[in-house]
């Protein structure tokens, strides 16, 4: 009995994936993706495996992982050898980030919420260029540690 494997091509798995299709190759160029076989008409083809290998790497990505953990967690995936600590490790330190970077995210938003306030009960209607908020944000001790650790 012949077993038929599912072949995909980057397109199909694009789209299985909701990924791009430079997004793939860009996976496949730095080694988190298996480099695809290739059909007779020297397009990518991938089979199953790629697809869920593929799942697994955007699944990672929507949760925040970086591509080095994900490189982690994806060989950890298929060990016998390593302990599921390492798994949960991984996930812990990251759970840890997503909570600070929520605290940070909370201290920002009450900066932004007193700003707003101050703008409407002083100055709202008036020109822009005399808005308080703009004597907020250039008031260290109004803005201090609001935004230390969040990108610009």
């Amino acid at each position: 009995m012949k077993v038929h494997l599912r072949v995909l091509t980057i397109g199909a798995l694009a789209r299985k994936t909701g990924l791009s299709t430079p997004t793939i190759r860009y996976y496949e160029e730095i080694g988190l993706l298996p480099r695809a076989g290739r059909g007779a008409n020297g397009q990518r083809i991938y089979d199953d495996a790629g697809l869920q290998r593929l799942t697994f790497i955007k699944r990672c990505r929507d949760f925040g992982f970086s591509i080095d953990q994900i490189r982690v967690l994806a060989s950890l995936s298929i060990s016998t050898g390593a302990d599921c600590r390492e798994v949960r490790d991984i996930a812990q330190a990251h759970l840890r980030r997503i909570r600070e970077k929520q605290a940070e995210l909370r201290a920002l938003a009450g900066h932004l919420q007193r700003f707003v306030a101050a703008c409407d009960a002083a100055c709202i209607g008036s020109p822009s260029c005399d808005c308080v908020i703009f004597q907020e944000i250039a008031n260290p001790k109004t803005s201090s540690n609001c935004c230390q650790g969040t990108p610009s």
